[in-house]
């Protein structure tokens, strides 16, 4: 399952990437959503560290809080991430 979200630049888009996906393992360092502020969305690291990623919208929020939810709780994993420009592609199995 392929999902498109917009960050709000292509730096948010870049961090999404760089925490989302680790390529050799095909897990993520993300362990859990911990607060969702509007169009921001705070996540927890494996390093117990937390990160900010801020969208274009709350819907985007709303959207990939639901597609990494099944990641987290490791019914599917990340495959494969694609960065264009301030959007980013995931895709899982």
């Amino acid at each position: 399952m392929k999902k498109k979200f917009h960050c709000i630049d292509k730096y948010e888009a870049r961090k999404l990437a760089s925490l989302v996906f680790i390529k050799d393992g095909s897990e993520t360092f993300i362990t859990e959503v911990l607060d969702v502020i509007e169009n921001e969305i705070i996540v927890g690291l494996k390093d117990k560290s937390a990160h900010s990623i801020l969208l274009k919208d709350q819907g985007q929020v709303e959207e990939f809080t639901d597609f990494i939810q099944s990641v987290i709780e490791k019914q599917h994993k990340i495959t494969h991430t694609e960065i264009i420009n301030d959007e980013i592609e995931i895709e899982k199995a």
